[in-house]
């Protein structure tokens, strides 16, 4: 098990990537984050502060903080192999 405080620049996103064979937690401190993912990336979930997330296991998504402050986010990540590996994007429809 891997567990981190990440800091989100306002507005920044992620590259698209999966974290493999780990299952990821999330939650928010402060601010918020917002989670891309299904067929083309259209999908999306947005949580604020105190909620959780879930990304399963090999998930295609990207993360992004859709706000104009920084976001404040603890990550609890399990499994095994490498945590995190980029991909060009989701599987079109």
């Amino acid at each position: 098990m891997w567990a981190g405080f990440v800091r989100n620049e306002p507005r920044a996103m992620s590259g698209w990537h999966h974290h493999g064979d780990h299952d990821t937690a999330l939650y928010v401190v402060n601010g918020a984050i917002r989670i891309e993912f299904g067929p083309g990336g259209r999908d999306a979930v947005e949580a604020g502060t105190g909620d959780f997330l879930h990304v399963p296991k090999y998930a295609i998504h990207r993360e992004a903080n859709p706000r104009d402050e920084e976001s404040h986010v603890v990550v609890v990540r399990t499994g095994d192999g490498p945590p995190t590996v980029n991909v060009d994007g989701p599987a079109p429809d």
